[in-house]
């Protein structure tokens, strides 16, 4: 059975939904009072139940306007993006801080009319956030910083636990898929640089199938992700946001899902998630307490 199918049919894909109730909607109501952003709201995504419960959020830093677009991405673009909100990072380890948050993943538009890409801002709310609790761990998942190193080395020196940027697709499909401003070997590239710069911290990324990749393709992308020192991949599939968005070309059965997971753990990954409604913060905790 498809995601394809069961949608079609009217079958409900299986998300769990935590038994407290209650907690997923104090995170609505404290997200509010602060007035900050997470990619679980701004990207409806399917999983948000299962993570709120489970005391994890992806917030979205640097505004809402993203000086990229790409063409599975439903975020607005522009040449220029919103102010920074130099009480952003404050805000954010408050909200993380009284939510009781175990887990935190910190994320963003691309901002390419910054100077460093918004580094500084990440670093900063990472610090904001292991200053009020250091019970909270800390993932960032980064754009690619036009790859510049100096941007590269204040995210490394941060001390996160975990630094993400998303390959999204192989390299056939890159230059239809993503921006004319991305490139697939300088995500290689930063994902390299990001293993050397922080050696302690696990390296990951993230494929979007669904797209036209070949498997032959989504393997080889795979063994490129981890001879760049890639610890942790996910893989789910791509669901067109709006009608504005570049279509699904194929859904993925659930039998492809475990070979292509099988296939990367047989590559040497330390981590790896598969599946119809795994998206790149999927898990974020789990897939990290045992490593």
């Amino acid at each position: 059975m498809t995601v394809k199918d069961s949608l079609t049919q009217g079958k409900r894909a299986k998300v769990r939904v935590p038994a407290r109730a209650n907690a997923v909607q104090k995170m609505r109501c404290v997200l509010n009072d602060y007035r900050v952003k997470t990619v679980c709201q701004e990207a409806v995504c399917p999983n948000v139940a299962e993570c709120w419960g489970a005391l994890t959020a992806t917030f979205m830093l640097l505004g809402d306007v993203c000086t990229r677009s790409c063409r599975f991405c439903a975020v607005k673009s522009g040449k220029k993006g919103q102010e920074l909100d130099p009480d952003e990072p404050r805000k954010i380890a408050a909200a993380a801080h009284d939510l009781g948050l175990s887990y935190v993943v910190l994320t963003s538009v691309d901002r390419d009319d910054l100077p460093d890409g918004g580094a500084a801002h990440f670093a900063a709310v990472v610090q904001a956030i292991n200053e009020l609790s250091l019970d909270i761990r800390v993932e960032v998942l980064v754009p690619d910083f036009s790859g510049r190193e100096e941007s590269l080395s204040i995210v490394a020196a941060s001390t996160v636990e975990v630094i993400g940027h998303n390959v999204e697709t192989v390299r056939r499909l890159t230059p239809l898929v993503r921006t004319q401003r991305a490139d697939y070997d300088r995500s290689l590239s930063v994902l390299s640089r990001f293993r050397s710069l922080a050696p302690a911290a696990l390296i990951k990324s993230s494929l979007i199938l669904g797209l036209g990749e070949e498997r032959s393709e989504v393997v080889k992308t795979l063994h490129d992700l981890r001879d760049a020192g890639v610890d942790i991949v996910t893989l789910g599939q791509y669901l067109q946001p709006t009608a504005r968005q570049i279509p699904v070309t194929r859904y993925l059965s659930l039998g492809e899902f475990t070979e292509l997971e099988e296939a990367a753990r047989a590559i040497g990954f330390r981590s790896v998630v598969a599946g119809p409604l795994v998206r790149s913060s999927y898990r974020a905790c789990k897939l990290t307490e045992q490593l």
